[in-house]
């Protein structure tokens, strides 16, 4: 995709590098004396910063000048926490904090063709998604790995990362848009000196999963250590866990997984007293069975085994086909228990196979003390591989002929007994051997070009950081094993020709090469209908992800007022985001098709227009782009300092940003912290106007056309319904109030600190995407936005699907942290110990969707969903020189399925499309606990372990309305206790 330069982004990137190398060579002859290091720089005194750990300033503020104390709460995660953790992707130990949910990782998604997040390791904070959370590395934006904007924490340099810190209040104005959640910023080692690499191999209990890391990284000054070059490298490769494919059972001896599920009956049914929906196990789609099952007319429940052979079907629930489709004792579409060969649910990859390969160097050279210019290079690929699901289920909804010659001859004397040609039919393709297989791989090219240091104006020390950032994230996805249901149709309706031979019906088919495939029971598939059906090339999606990023920032205490010196930061920013992506033939169409391959030739059984041809996976062509321009300042002020009041500081800053899509807007934050006469206490609060920009999927979404049942005026018809992106979105606005109190090591409670903060998010314009009918309603209701996006009246009926700024959401509960160190020596004991605690209690998470006859839905609590009420972790570390072991506990407390069900088993009230009735809403946590250590052999060599899920806690039951996978991987870990040692050498 061209990407026309830009004005606006030119002149700001030459600006900063300009200013950069300017000001580098002005400082070669300036005579100032040393300022404070960067905050990046500094020596942390603990593990938190923001939550009174730590005495130092972090990514809360640009604000650099020792002194400082910003009012947004960061939790920090030392070089230490980080080995500790002893996880091959950093993102793992990073999800464990309370405040991260709803992070996507390899055990999420793993359901899904097409969502597009597969095999991202991209956080989330406060359950608000990844889109809402800004993840920077040294401070910097990173080029997103994805559509959607966000990045991909599995590409950067992990090894050298030595902090990591999560700011959970307002941060936009500092840093820019996409913080409404907060930030979380990567640090690396910029100087460091030496050898060091880990070697790291592990495993489940149950077999697989079988990981190996192997990190090293190298470092060295030059010319008397003003020049400095820093080179890293990482291969990890996580295997995953194999699908066992059909039936109840999980992968490897998982004798947890339970088939869970709701059986829904009618709003009309429930009128009895009884429950709406049902929570079960063991649930049966009794729409299909494994290798085929007639599911209506008078020959329903009749099953299809080895060899074709007819047999009766056996139905849980004792029940009995009506003939009519049901099924007696059941609820469409589950029965419970009875014949669960062709359940697949089960065999949804618990974990994906993951690789990573990371190359990362940094240069830099100092002009002086004061003057450095530095590059960056960071080249990244990573492999994903899963099976979202085993077969490709047809849930009823096929037709099949009585003359279909595959056809047992009882099955056809009985069509005739009961003067029927044809009969539905329902199969879970379980005579397929190969399962759908999803191969997404992400390649990163990142190059960063900057100067930091200090200069003087008069009296007044400023320093200085700018950089231009280039990257590319280069995404293909190829899908193996998929089928073209159109080929998939014709070629099961076969008829015997008059030369006896076994044929597709459809002449035009036959002239495209159809092959009839025998899906009656189970016998050995033809390997030419499966290459019909099953194409060798699948589904493919190819996409480029580009950005371009000019920033300089500056800071300096230029002048005092009556409590001390007042700080103040200010920048300019300049980005360019852009992407293009395509579709193979079948899924995008023919016309406009990019690539059109050979591998794809033109076919008249399929849809050469609009193609969703494949059973999943039909990837759609777009492009789009945007620029932004943001400049901010920043005001650290000390409004008092005495013996007995203490002292306080008043923050404030300020951001405008210029969308080239949705023009300008605003942000700010105004914080203050006071340091109380009170020994060790002090109150904070600060409260924030944060926004998010519509990402390049939302304006420029592909479209897609498709045709849906739509109810309007009394009357059901079939519209178009035409899914594009909406180039109006505005961007989401967010206010963030957040207050706290702190207690940092009290001279009666030396090597103990601790915080709670109160924290309230709410977020109006929220971008979301409706429903056909949702957008229907909303326009009768008078809505005129959505009036104009659809033509009802007219013989093409259409309605036009985009996101709106419609919702808002409110997040709103309490942060708490406390962290306590002490050595043993009193109690005549070596070594020393560490206790640390973070809980998060979420009150409420209220999300109105706009949408009419709905009422705003609480998540707080919500077991299926990402927020609980509490998630906490707590750590008990006792070290010595040598030896160091460290206890675990990670918690996450029970909830229930929908805060909007009501629970009842009898005397129920009658269900609403609101409140809905239930016989069971609980759904349990869960308590894990886990144990590392490390031997120190000698001052080069550590050996060390790790076992996760020490007591390997299985997760809860997430029943759905489908059989889909069955648990909550966002919420709880659904691989089960992990093993891991390793060894760590150091050379400086």
């Amino acid at each position: 995709m061209h990407f026309p330069g830009h004005p606006t982004l030119i002149h700001l990137a030459a600006l900063g590098a300009c200013a950069s190398l300017a000001l580098s060579a002005q400082a070669q002859t300036a005579d100032t004396a040393p300022a404070a290091a960067p905050a990046q720089q500094q020596e942390a005194s603990a593990n938190s910063e923001g939550n009174v750990l730590n005495t130092v300033v972090v990514t809360g503020s640009r604000i650099s000048q020792r002194g400082f104390t910003q009012p947004t709460p960061t939790t920090r995660l030392n070089a230490a926490d980080l080995e500790k953790a002893a996880q091959p992707n950093l993102f793992n130990t990073l999800i464990e904090l309370p405040a991260l949910q709803g992070s996507t990782g390899r055990t999420t998604s793993t359901f899904s063709t097409s969502s597009g997040v597969q095999g991202l390791s991209s956080l989330s904070l406060r359950g608000l998604s990844p889109i809402r959370t800004l993840t920077l590395l040294d401070g910097q934006r990173v080029v997103p790995a994805n559509v959607t904007g966000v990045t991909d924490v599995s590409q950067f340099p992990q090894l050298l990362i030595t902090q990591v810190d999560v700011v959970t209040g307002g941060a936009g104005a500092s840093y820019g848009s996409d913080a409404v959640g907060g930030v979380v910023n990567f640090i690396t080692d910029k100087r460091f000196n030496g050898f060091k690499a880990n070697v790291e191999g592990g495993q489940t209990n149950y077999g697989d999963d079988k990981n190996a890391t192997l990190q090293a990284a190298w470092g060295r000054g030059f010319l008397n250590d003003r020049a400095h070059l820093t080179v890293s490298a990482e291969f990890v490769r996580e295997k995953g866990v194999p699908s066992p494919r059909f039936g109840g059972a999980g992968a490897n001896g998982r004798t947890w997984f339970q088939n869970p599920a709701f059986q829904v009956r009618t709003l009309g049914s429930t009128t009895d007293g009884k429950p709406q929906i049902y929570d079960i196990r063991n649930a049966q789609q009794f729409q299909y069975s494994k290798f085929g099952l007639i599911t209506n007319g008078p020959l329903q429940g009749t099953a299809f085994g080895k060899d074709g052979v007819p047999y009766k079907f056996n139905y849980g629930s004792n029940g009995v086909p009506t003939g009519t489709g049901a099924v007696t004792n059941c609820i469409t579409p589950f029965c419970v228990g009875g014949d669960l060969t062709g359940t697949v649910g089960g065999g949804t990859s618990m974990g994906m196979d993951l690789k990573r390969e990371v190359l990362y160097t940094r240069g830099s050279f100092d002009l002086n003390d004061d003057a450095e210019l530095y590059f960056t290079v960071n080249l990244a690929r990573v492999n994903a591989r899963f099976n979202p699901n085993p077969g490709a289920a047809k849930n009823a909804n096929l037709t099949i002929q009585c003359d279909n010659p595959f056809l047992p001859a009882s099955i056809v004397t009985a069509c005739g007994d009961n003067k029927i040609t044809s009969f539905q039919f329902g199969t879970a393709n379980g005579g397929v051997e190969k399962d759908i297989e999803v191969k997404p791989v992400r390649e990163q090219k990142r190059f960063v070009i900057g100067s930091n240091g200090k200069f003087n104006v008069g009296a007044t020390t400023w320093s200085y950081d700018g950089y231009v950032e280039h990257g590319i994230n280069d995404i293909q996805i190829d899908v193996a094993n998929m089928m073209l249901n159109p080929r998939y149709n014709a070629a099961i309706d076969a008829v015997r020709a008059s030369d006896g031979r076994i044929v597709c019906r459809s002449a035009a088919a036959q002239a495209s090469g159809c092959v009839p495939l025998n899906i009656i029971g189970d016998v050995k598939q033809d390997p030419a209908a499966i290459a019909y059906v099953f194409p060798a090339n699948g589904p493919q999606q190819l996409s480029r992800q580009r950005q371009t990023v000019a920033s300089v920032n500056f800071n300096a205490q230029p002048f005092s007022n009556w409590a001390g010196p007042v700080a103040v930061a200010f920048g300019a920013e300049s980005r360019k985001e852009g992407y293009w992506v395509t579709g193979d033939p079948y899924g995008n169409g023919v016309y406009p098709a990019t690539p059109n391959t050979p591998q794809y030739p033109a076919d008249p059984v399929l849809n050469t227009t609009v193609g969703n041809n494949w059973f999943a996976g039909n990837y759609h062509a777009a492009s789009g782009a945007y620029t932004v321009d943001e400049g901010f300042a920043e005001v650290n002020m000390p409004l008092f300092k005495s013996a007995s009041l203490g002292d306080a500081n008043l923050n404030v800053a300020a951001r405008h940003t210029e969308y080239s899509t949705a023009g300008g807007i605003n942000s700010w934050k105004v914080g203050s912290t006071w340091k109380t006469g009170i020994d060790g206490l002090r109150l904070r609060a600060v409260t924030s106007r944060d926004v998010r920009a519509p990402n390049l999927s939302e304006l420029f979404a592909a479209p897609v056309v498709i045709n849906q049942n739509v109810n309007y005026q009394g009357s059901t018809f079939t519209a178009q319904q035409r899914t594009v992106g909406n180039t109006r979105l505005k961007p989401e606005l967010a206010n963030n109030t957040v207050l706290g109190v702190t207690l940092s090591q009290p001279s009666w409670a030396p090597g103990f600190s601790a915080s709670i903060d109160y924290f309230d998010i709410k977020v109006k314009d929220v971008i979301s995407t409706f429903s056909i009918q949702q957008e229907v309603d909303l326009c009768v209701a008078g809505n005129q936005t959505f009036c104009a996006a659809m033509d009802l009246v007219s013989p093409v009926k259409y309605v036009t699907l985009q996101a709106f700024n419609l919702a808002k959401m409110r997040n709103k509960g309490v942060d708490l942290e406390a962290l306590y160190r002490f050595g043993l020596s009193g109690i005549n004991l070596p070594g020393k110990v560490t206790l640390r605690g973070l809980a998060t209690y979420t009150k409420s998470f209220l999300t109105d969707s706009g949408v009419v006859g709905t009422i705003p839905v609480e998540s707080a609590g919500v077991n299926l969903g990402n927020t609980p009420k509490w998630k906490t972790q707590f750590t008990e570390t006792w070290e010595n020189d040598n030896l160091s072991f460290t206890v675990s506990q990670r918690w996450i407390s029970d909830g229930v399925y929908s805060k909007e069900y009501i629970e009842c088993q009898t005397n129920c009230p009658v269900s609403t499309p609101i409140h809905q009735t239930i016989d069971n809403n609980q759904m349990k946590g869960a308590l894990y606990w886990d144990l590392g250590g490390t031997y120190k052999l000698n001052k080069n060599l550590s050996l060390y372990f790790k076992i996760d899920n020490l007591t390997d806690v299985a997760p809860p039951a997430a029943p759905s309305t489908n059989t889909s996978y069955g648990v909550n991987p966002a919420l709880f870990d659904v691989l089960g206790r992990q093993y891991r040692i390793g060894a760590r050498i150091t050379f400086q």
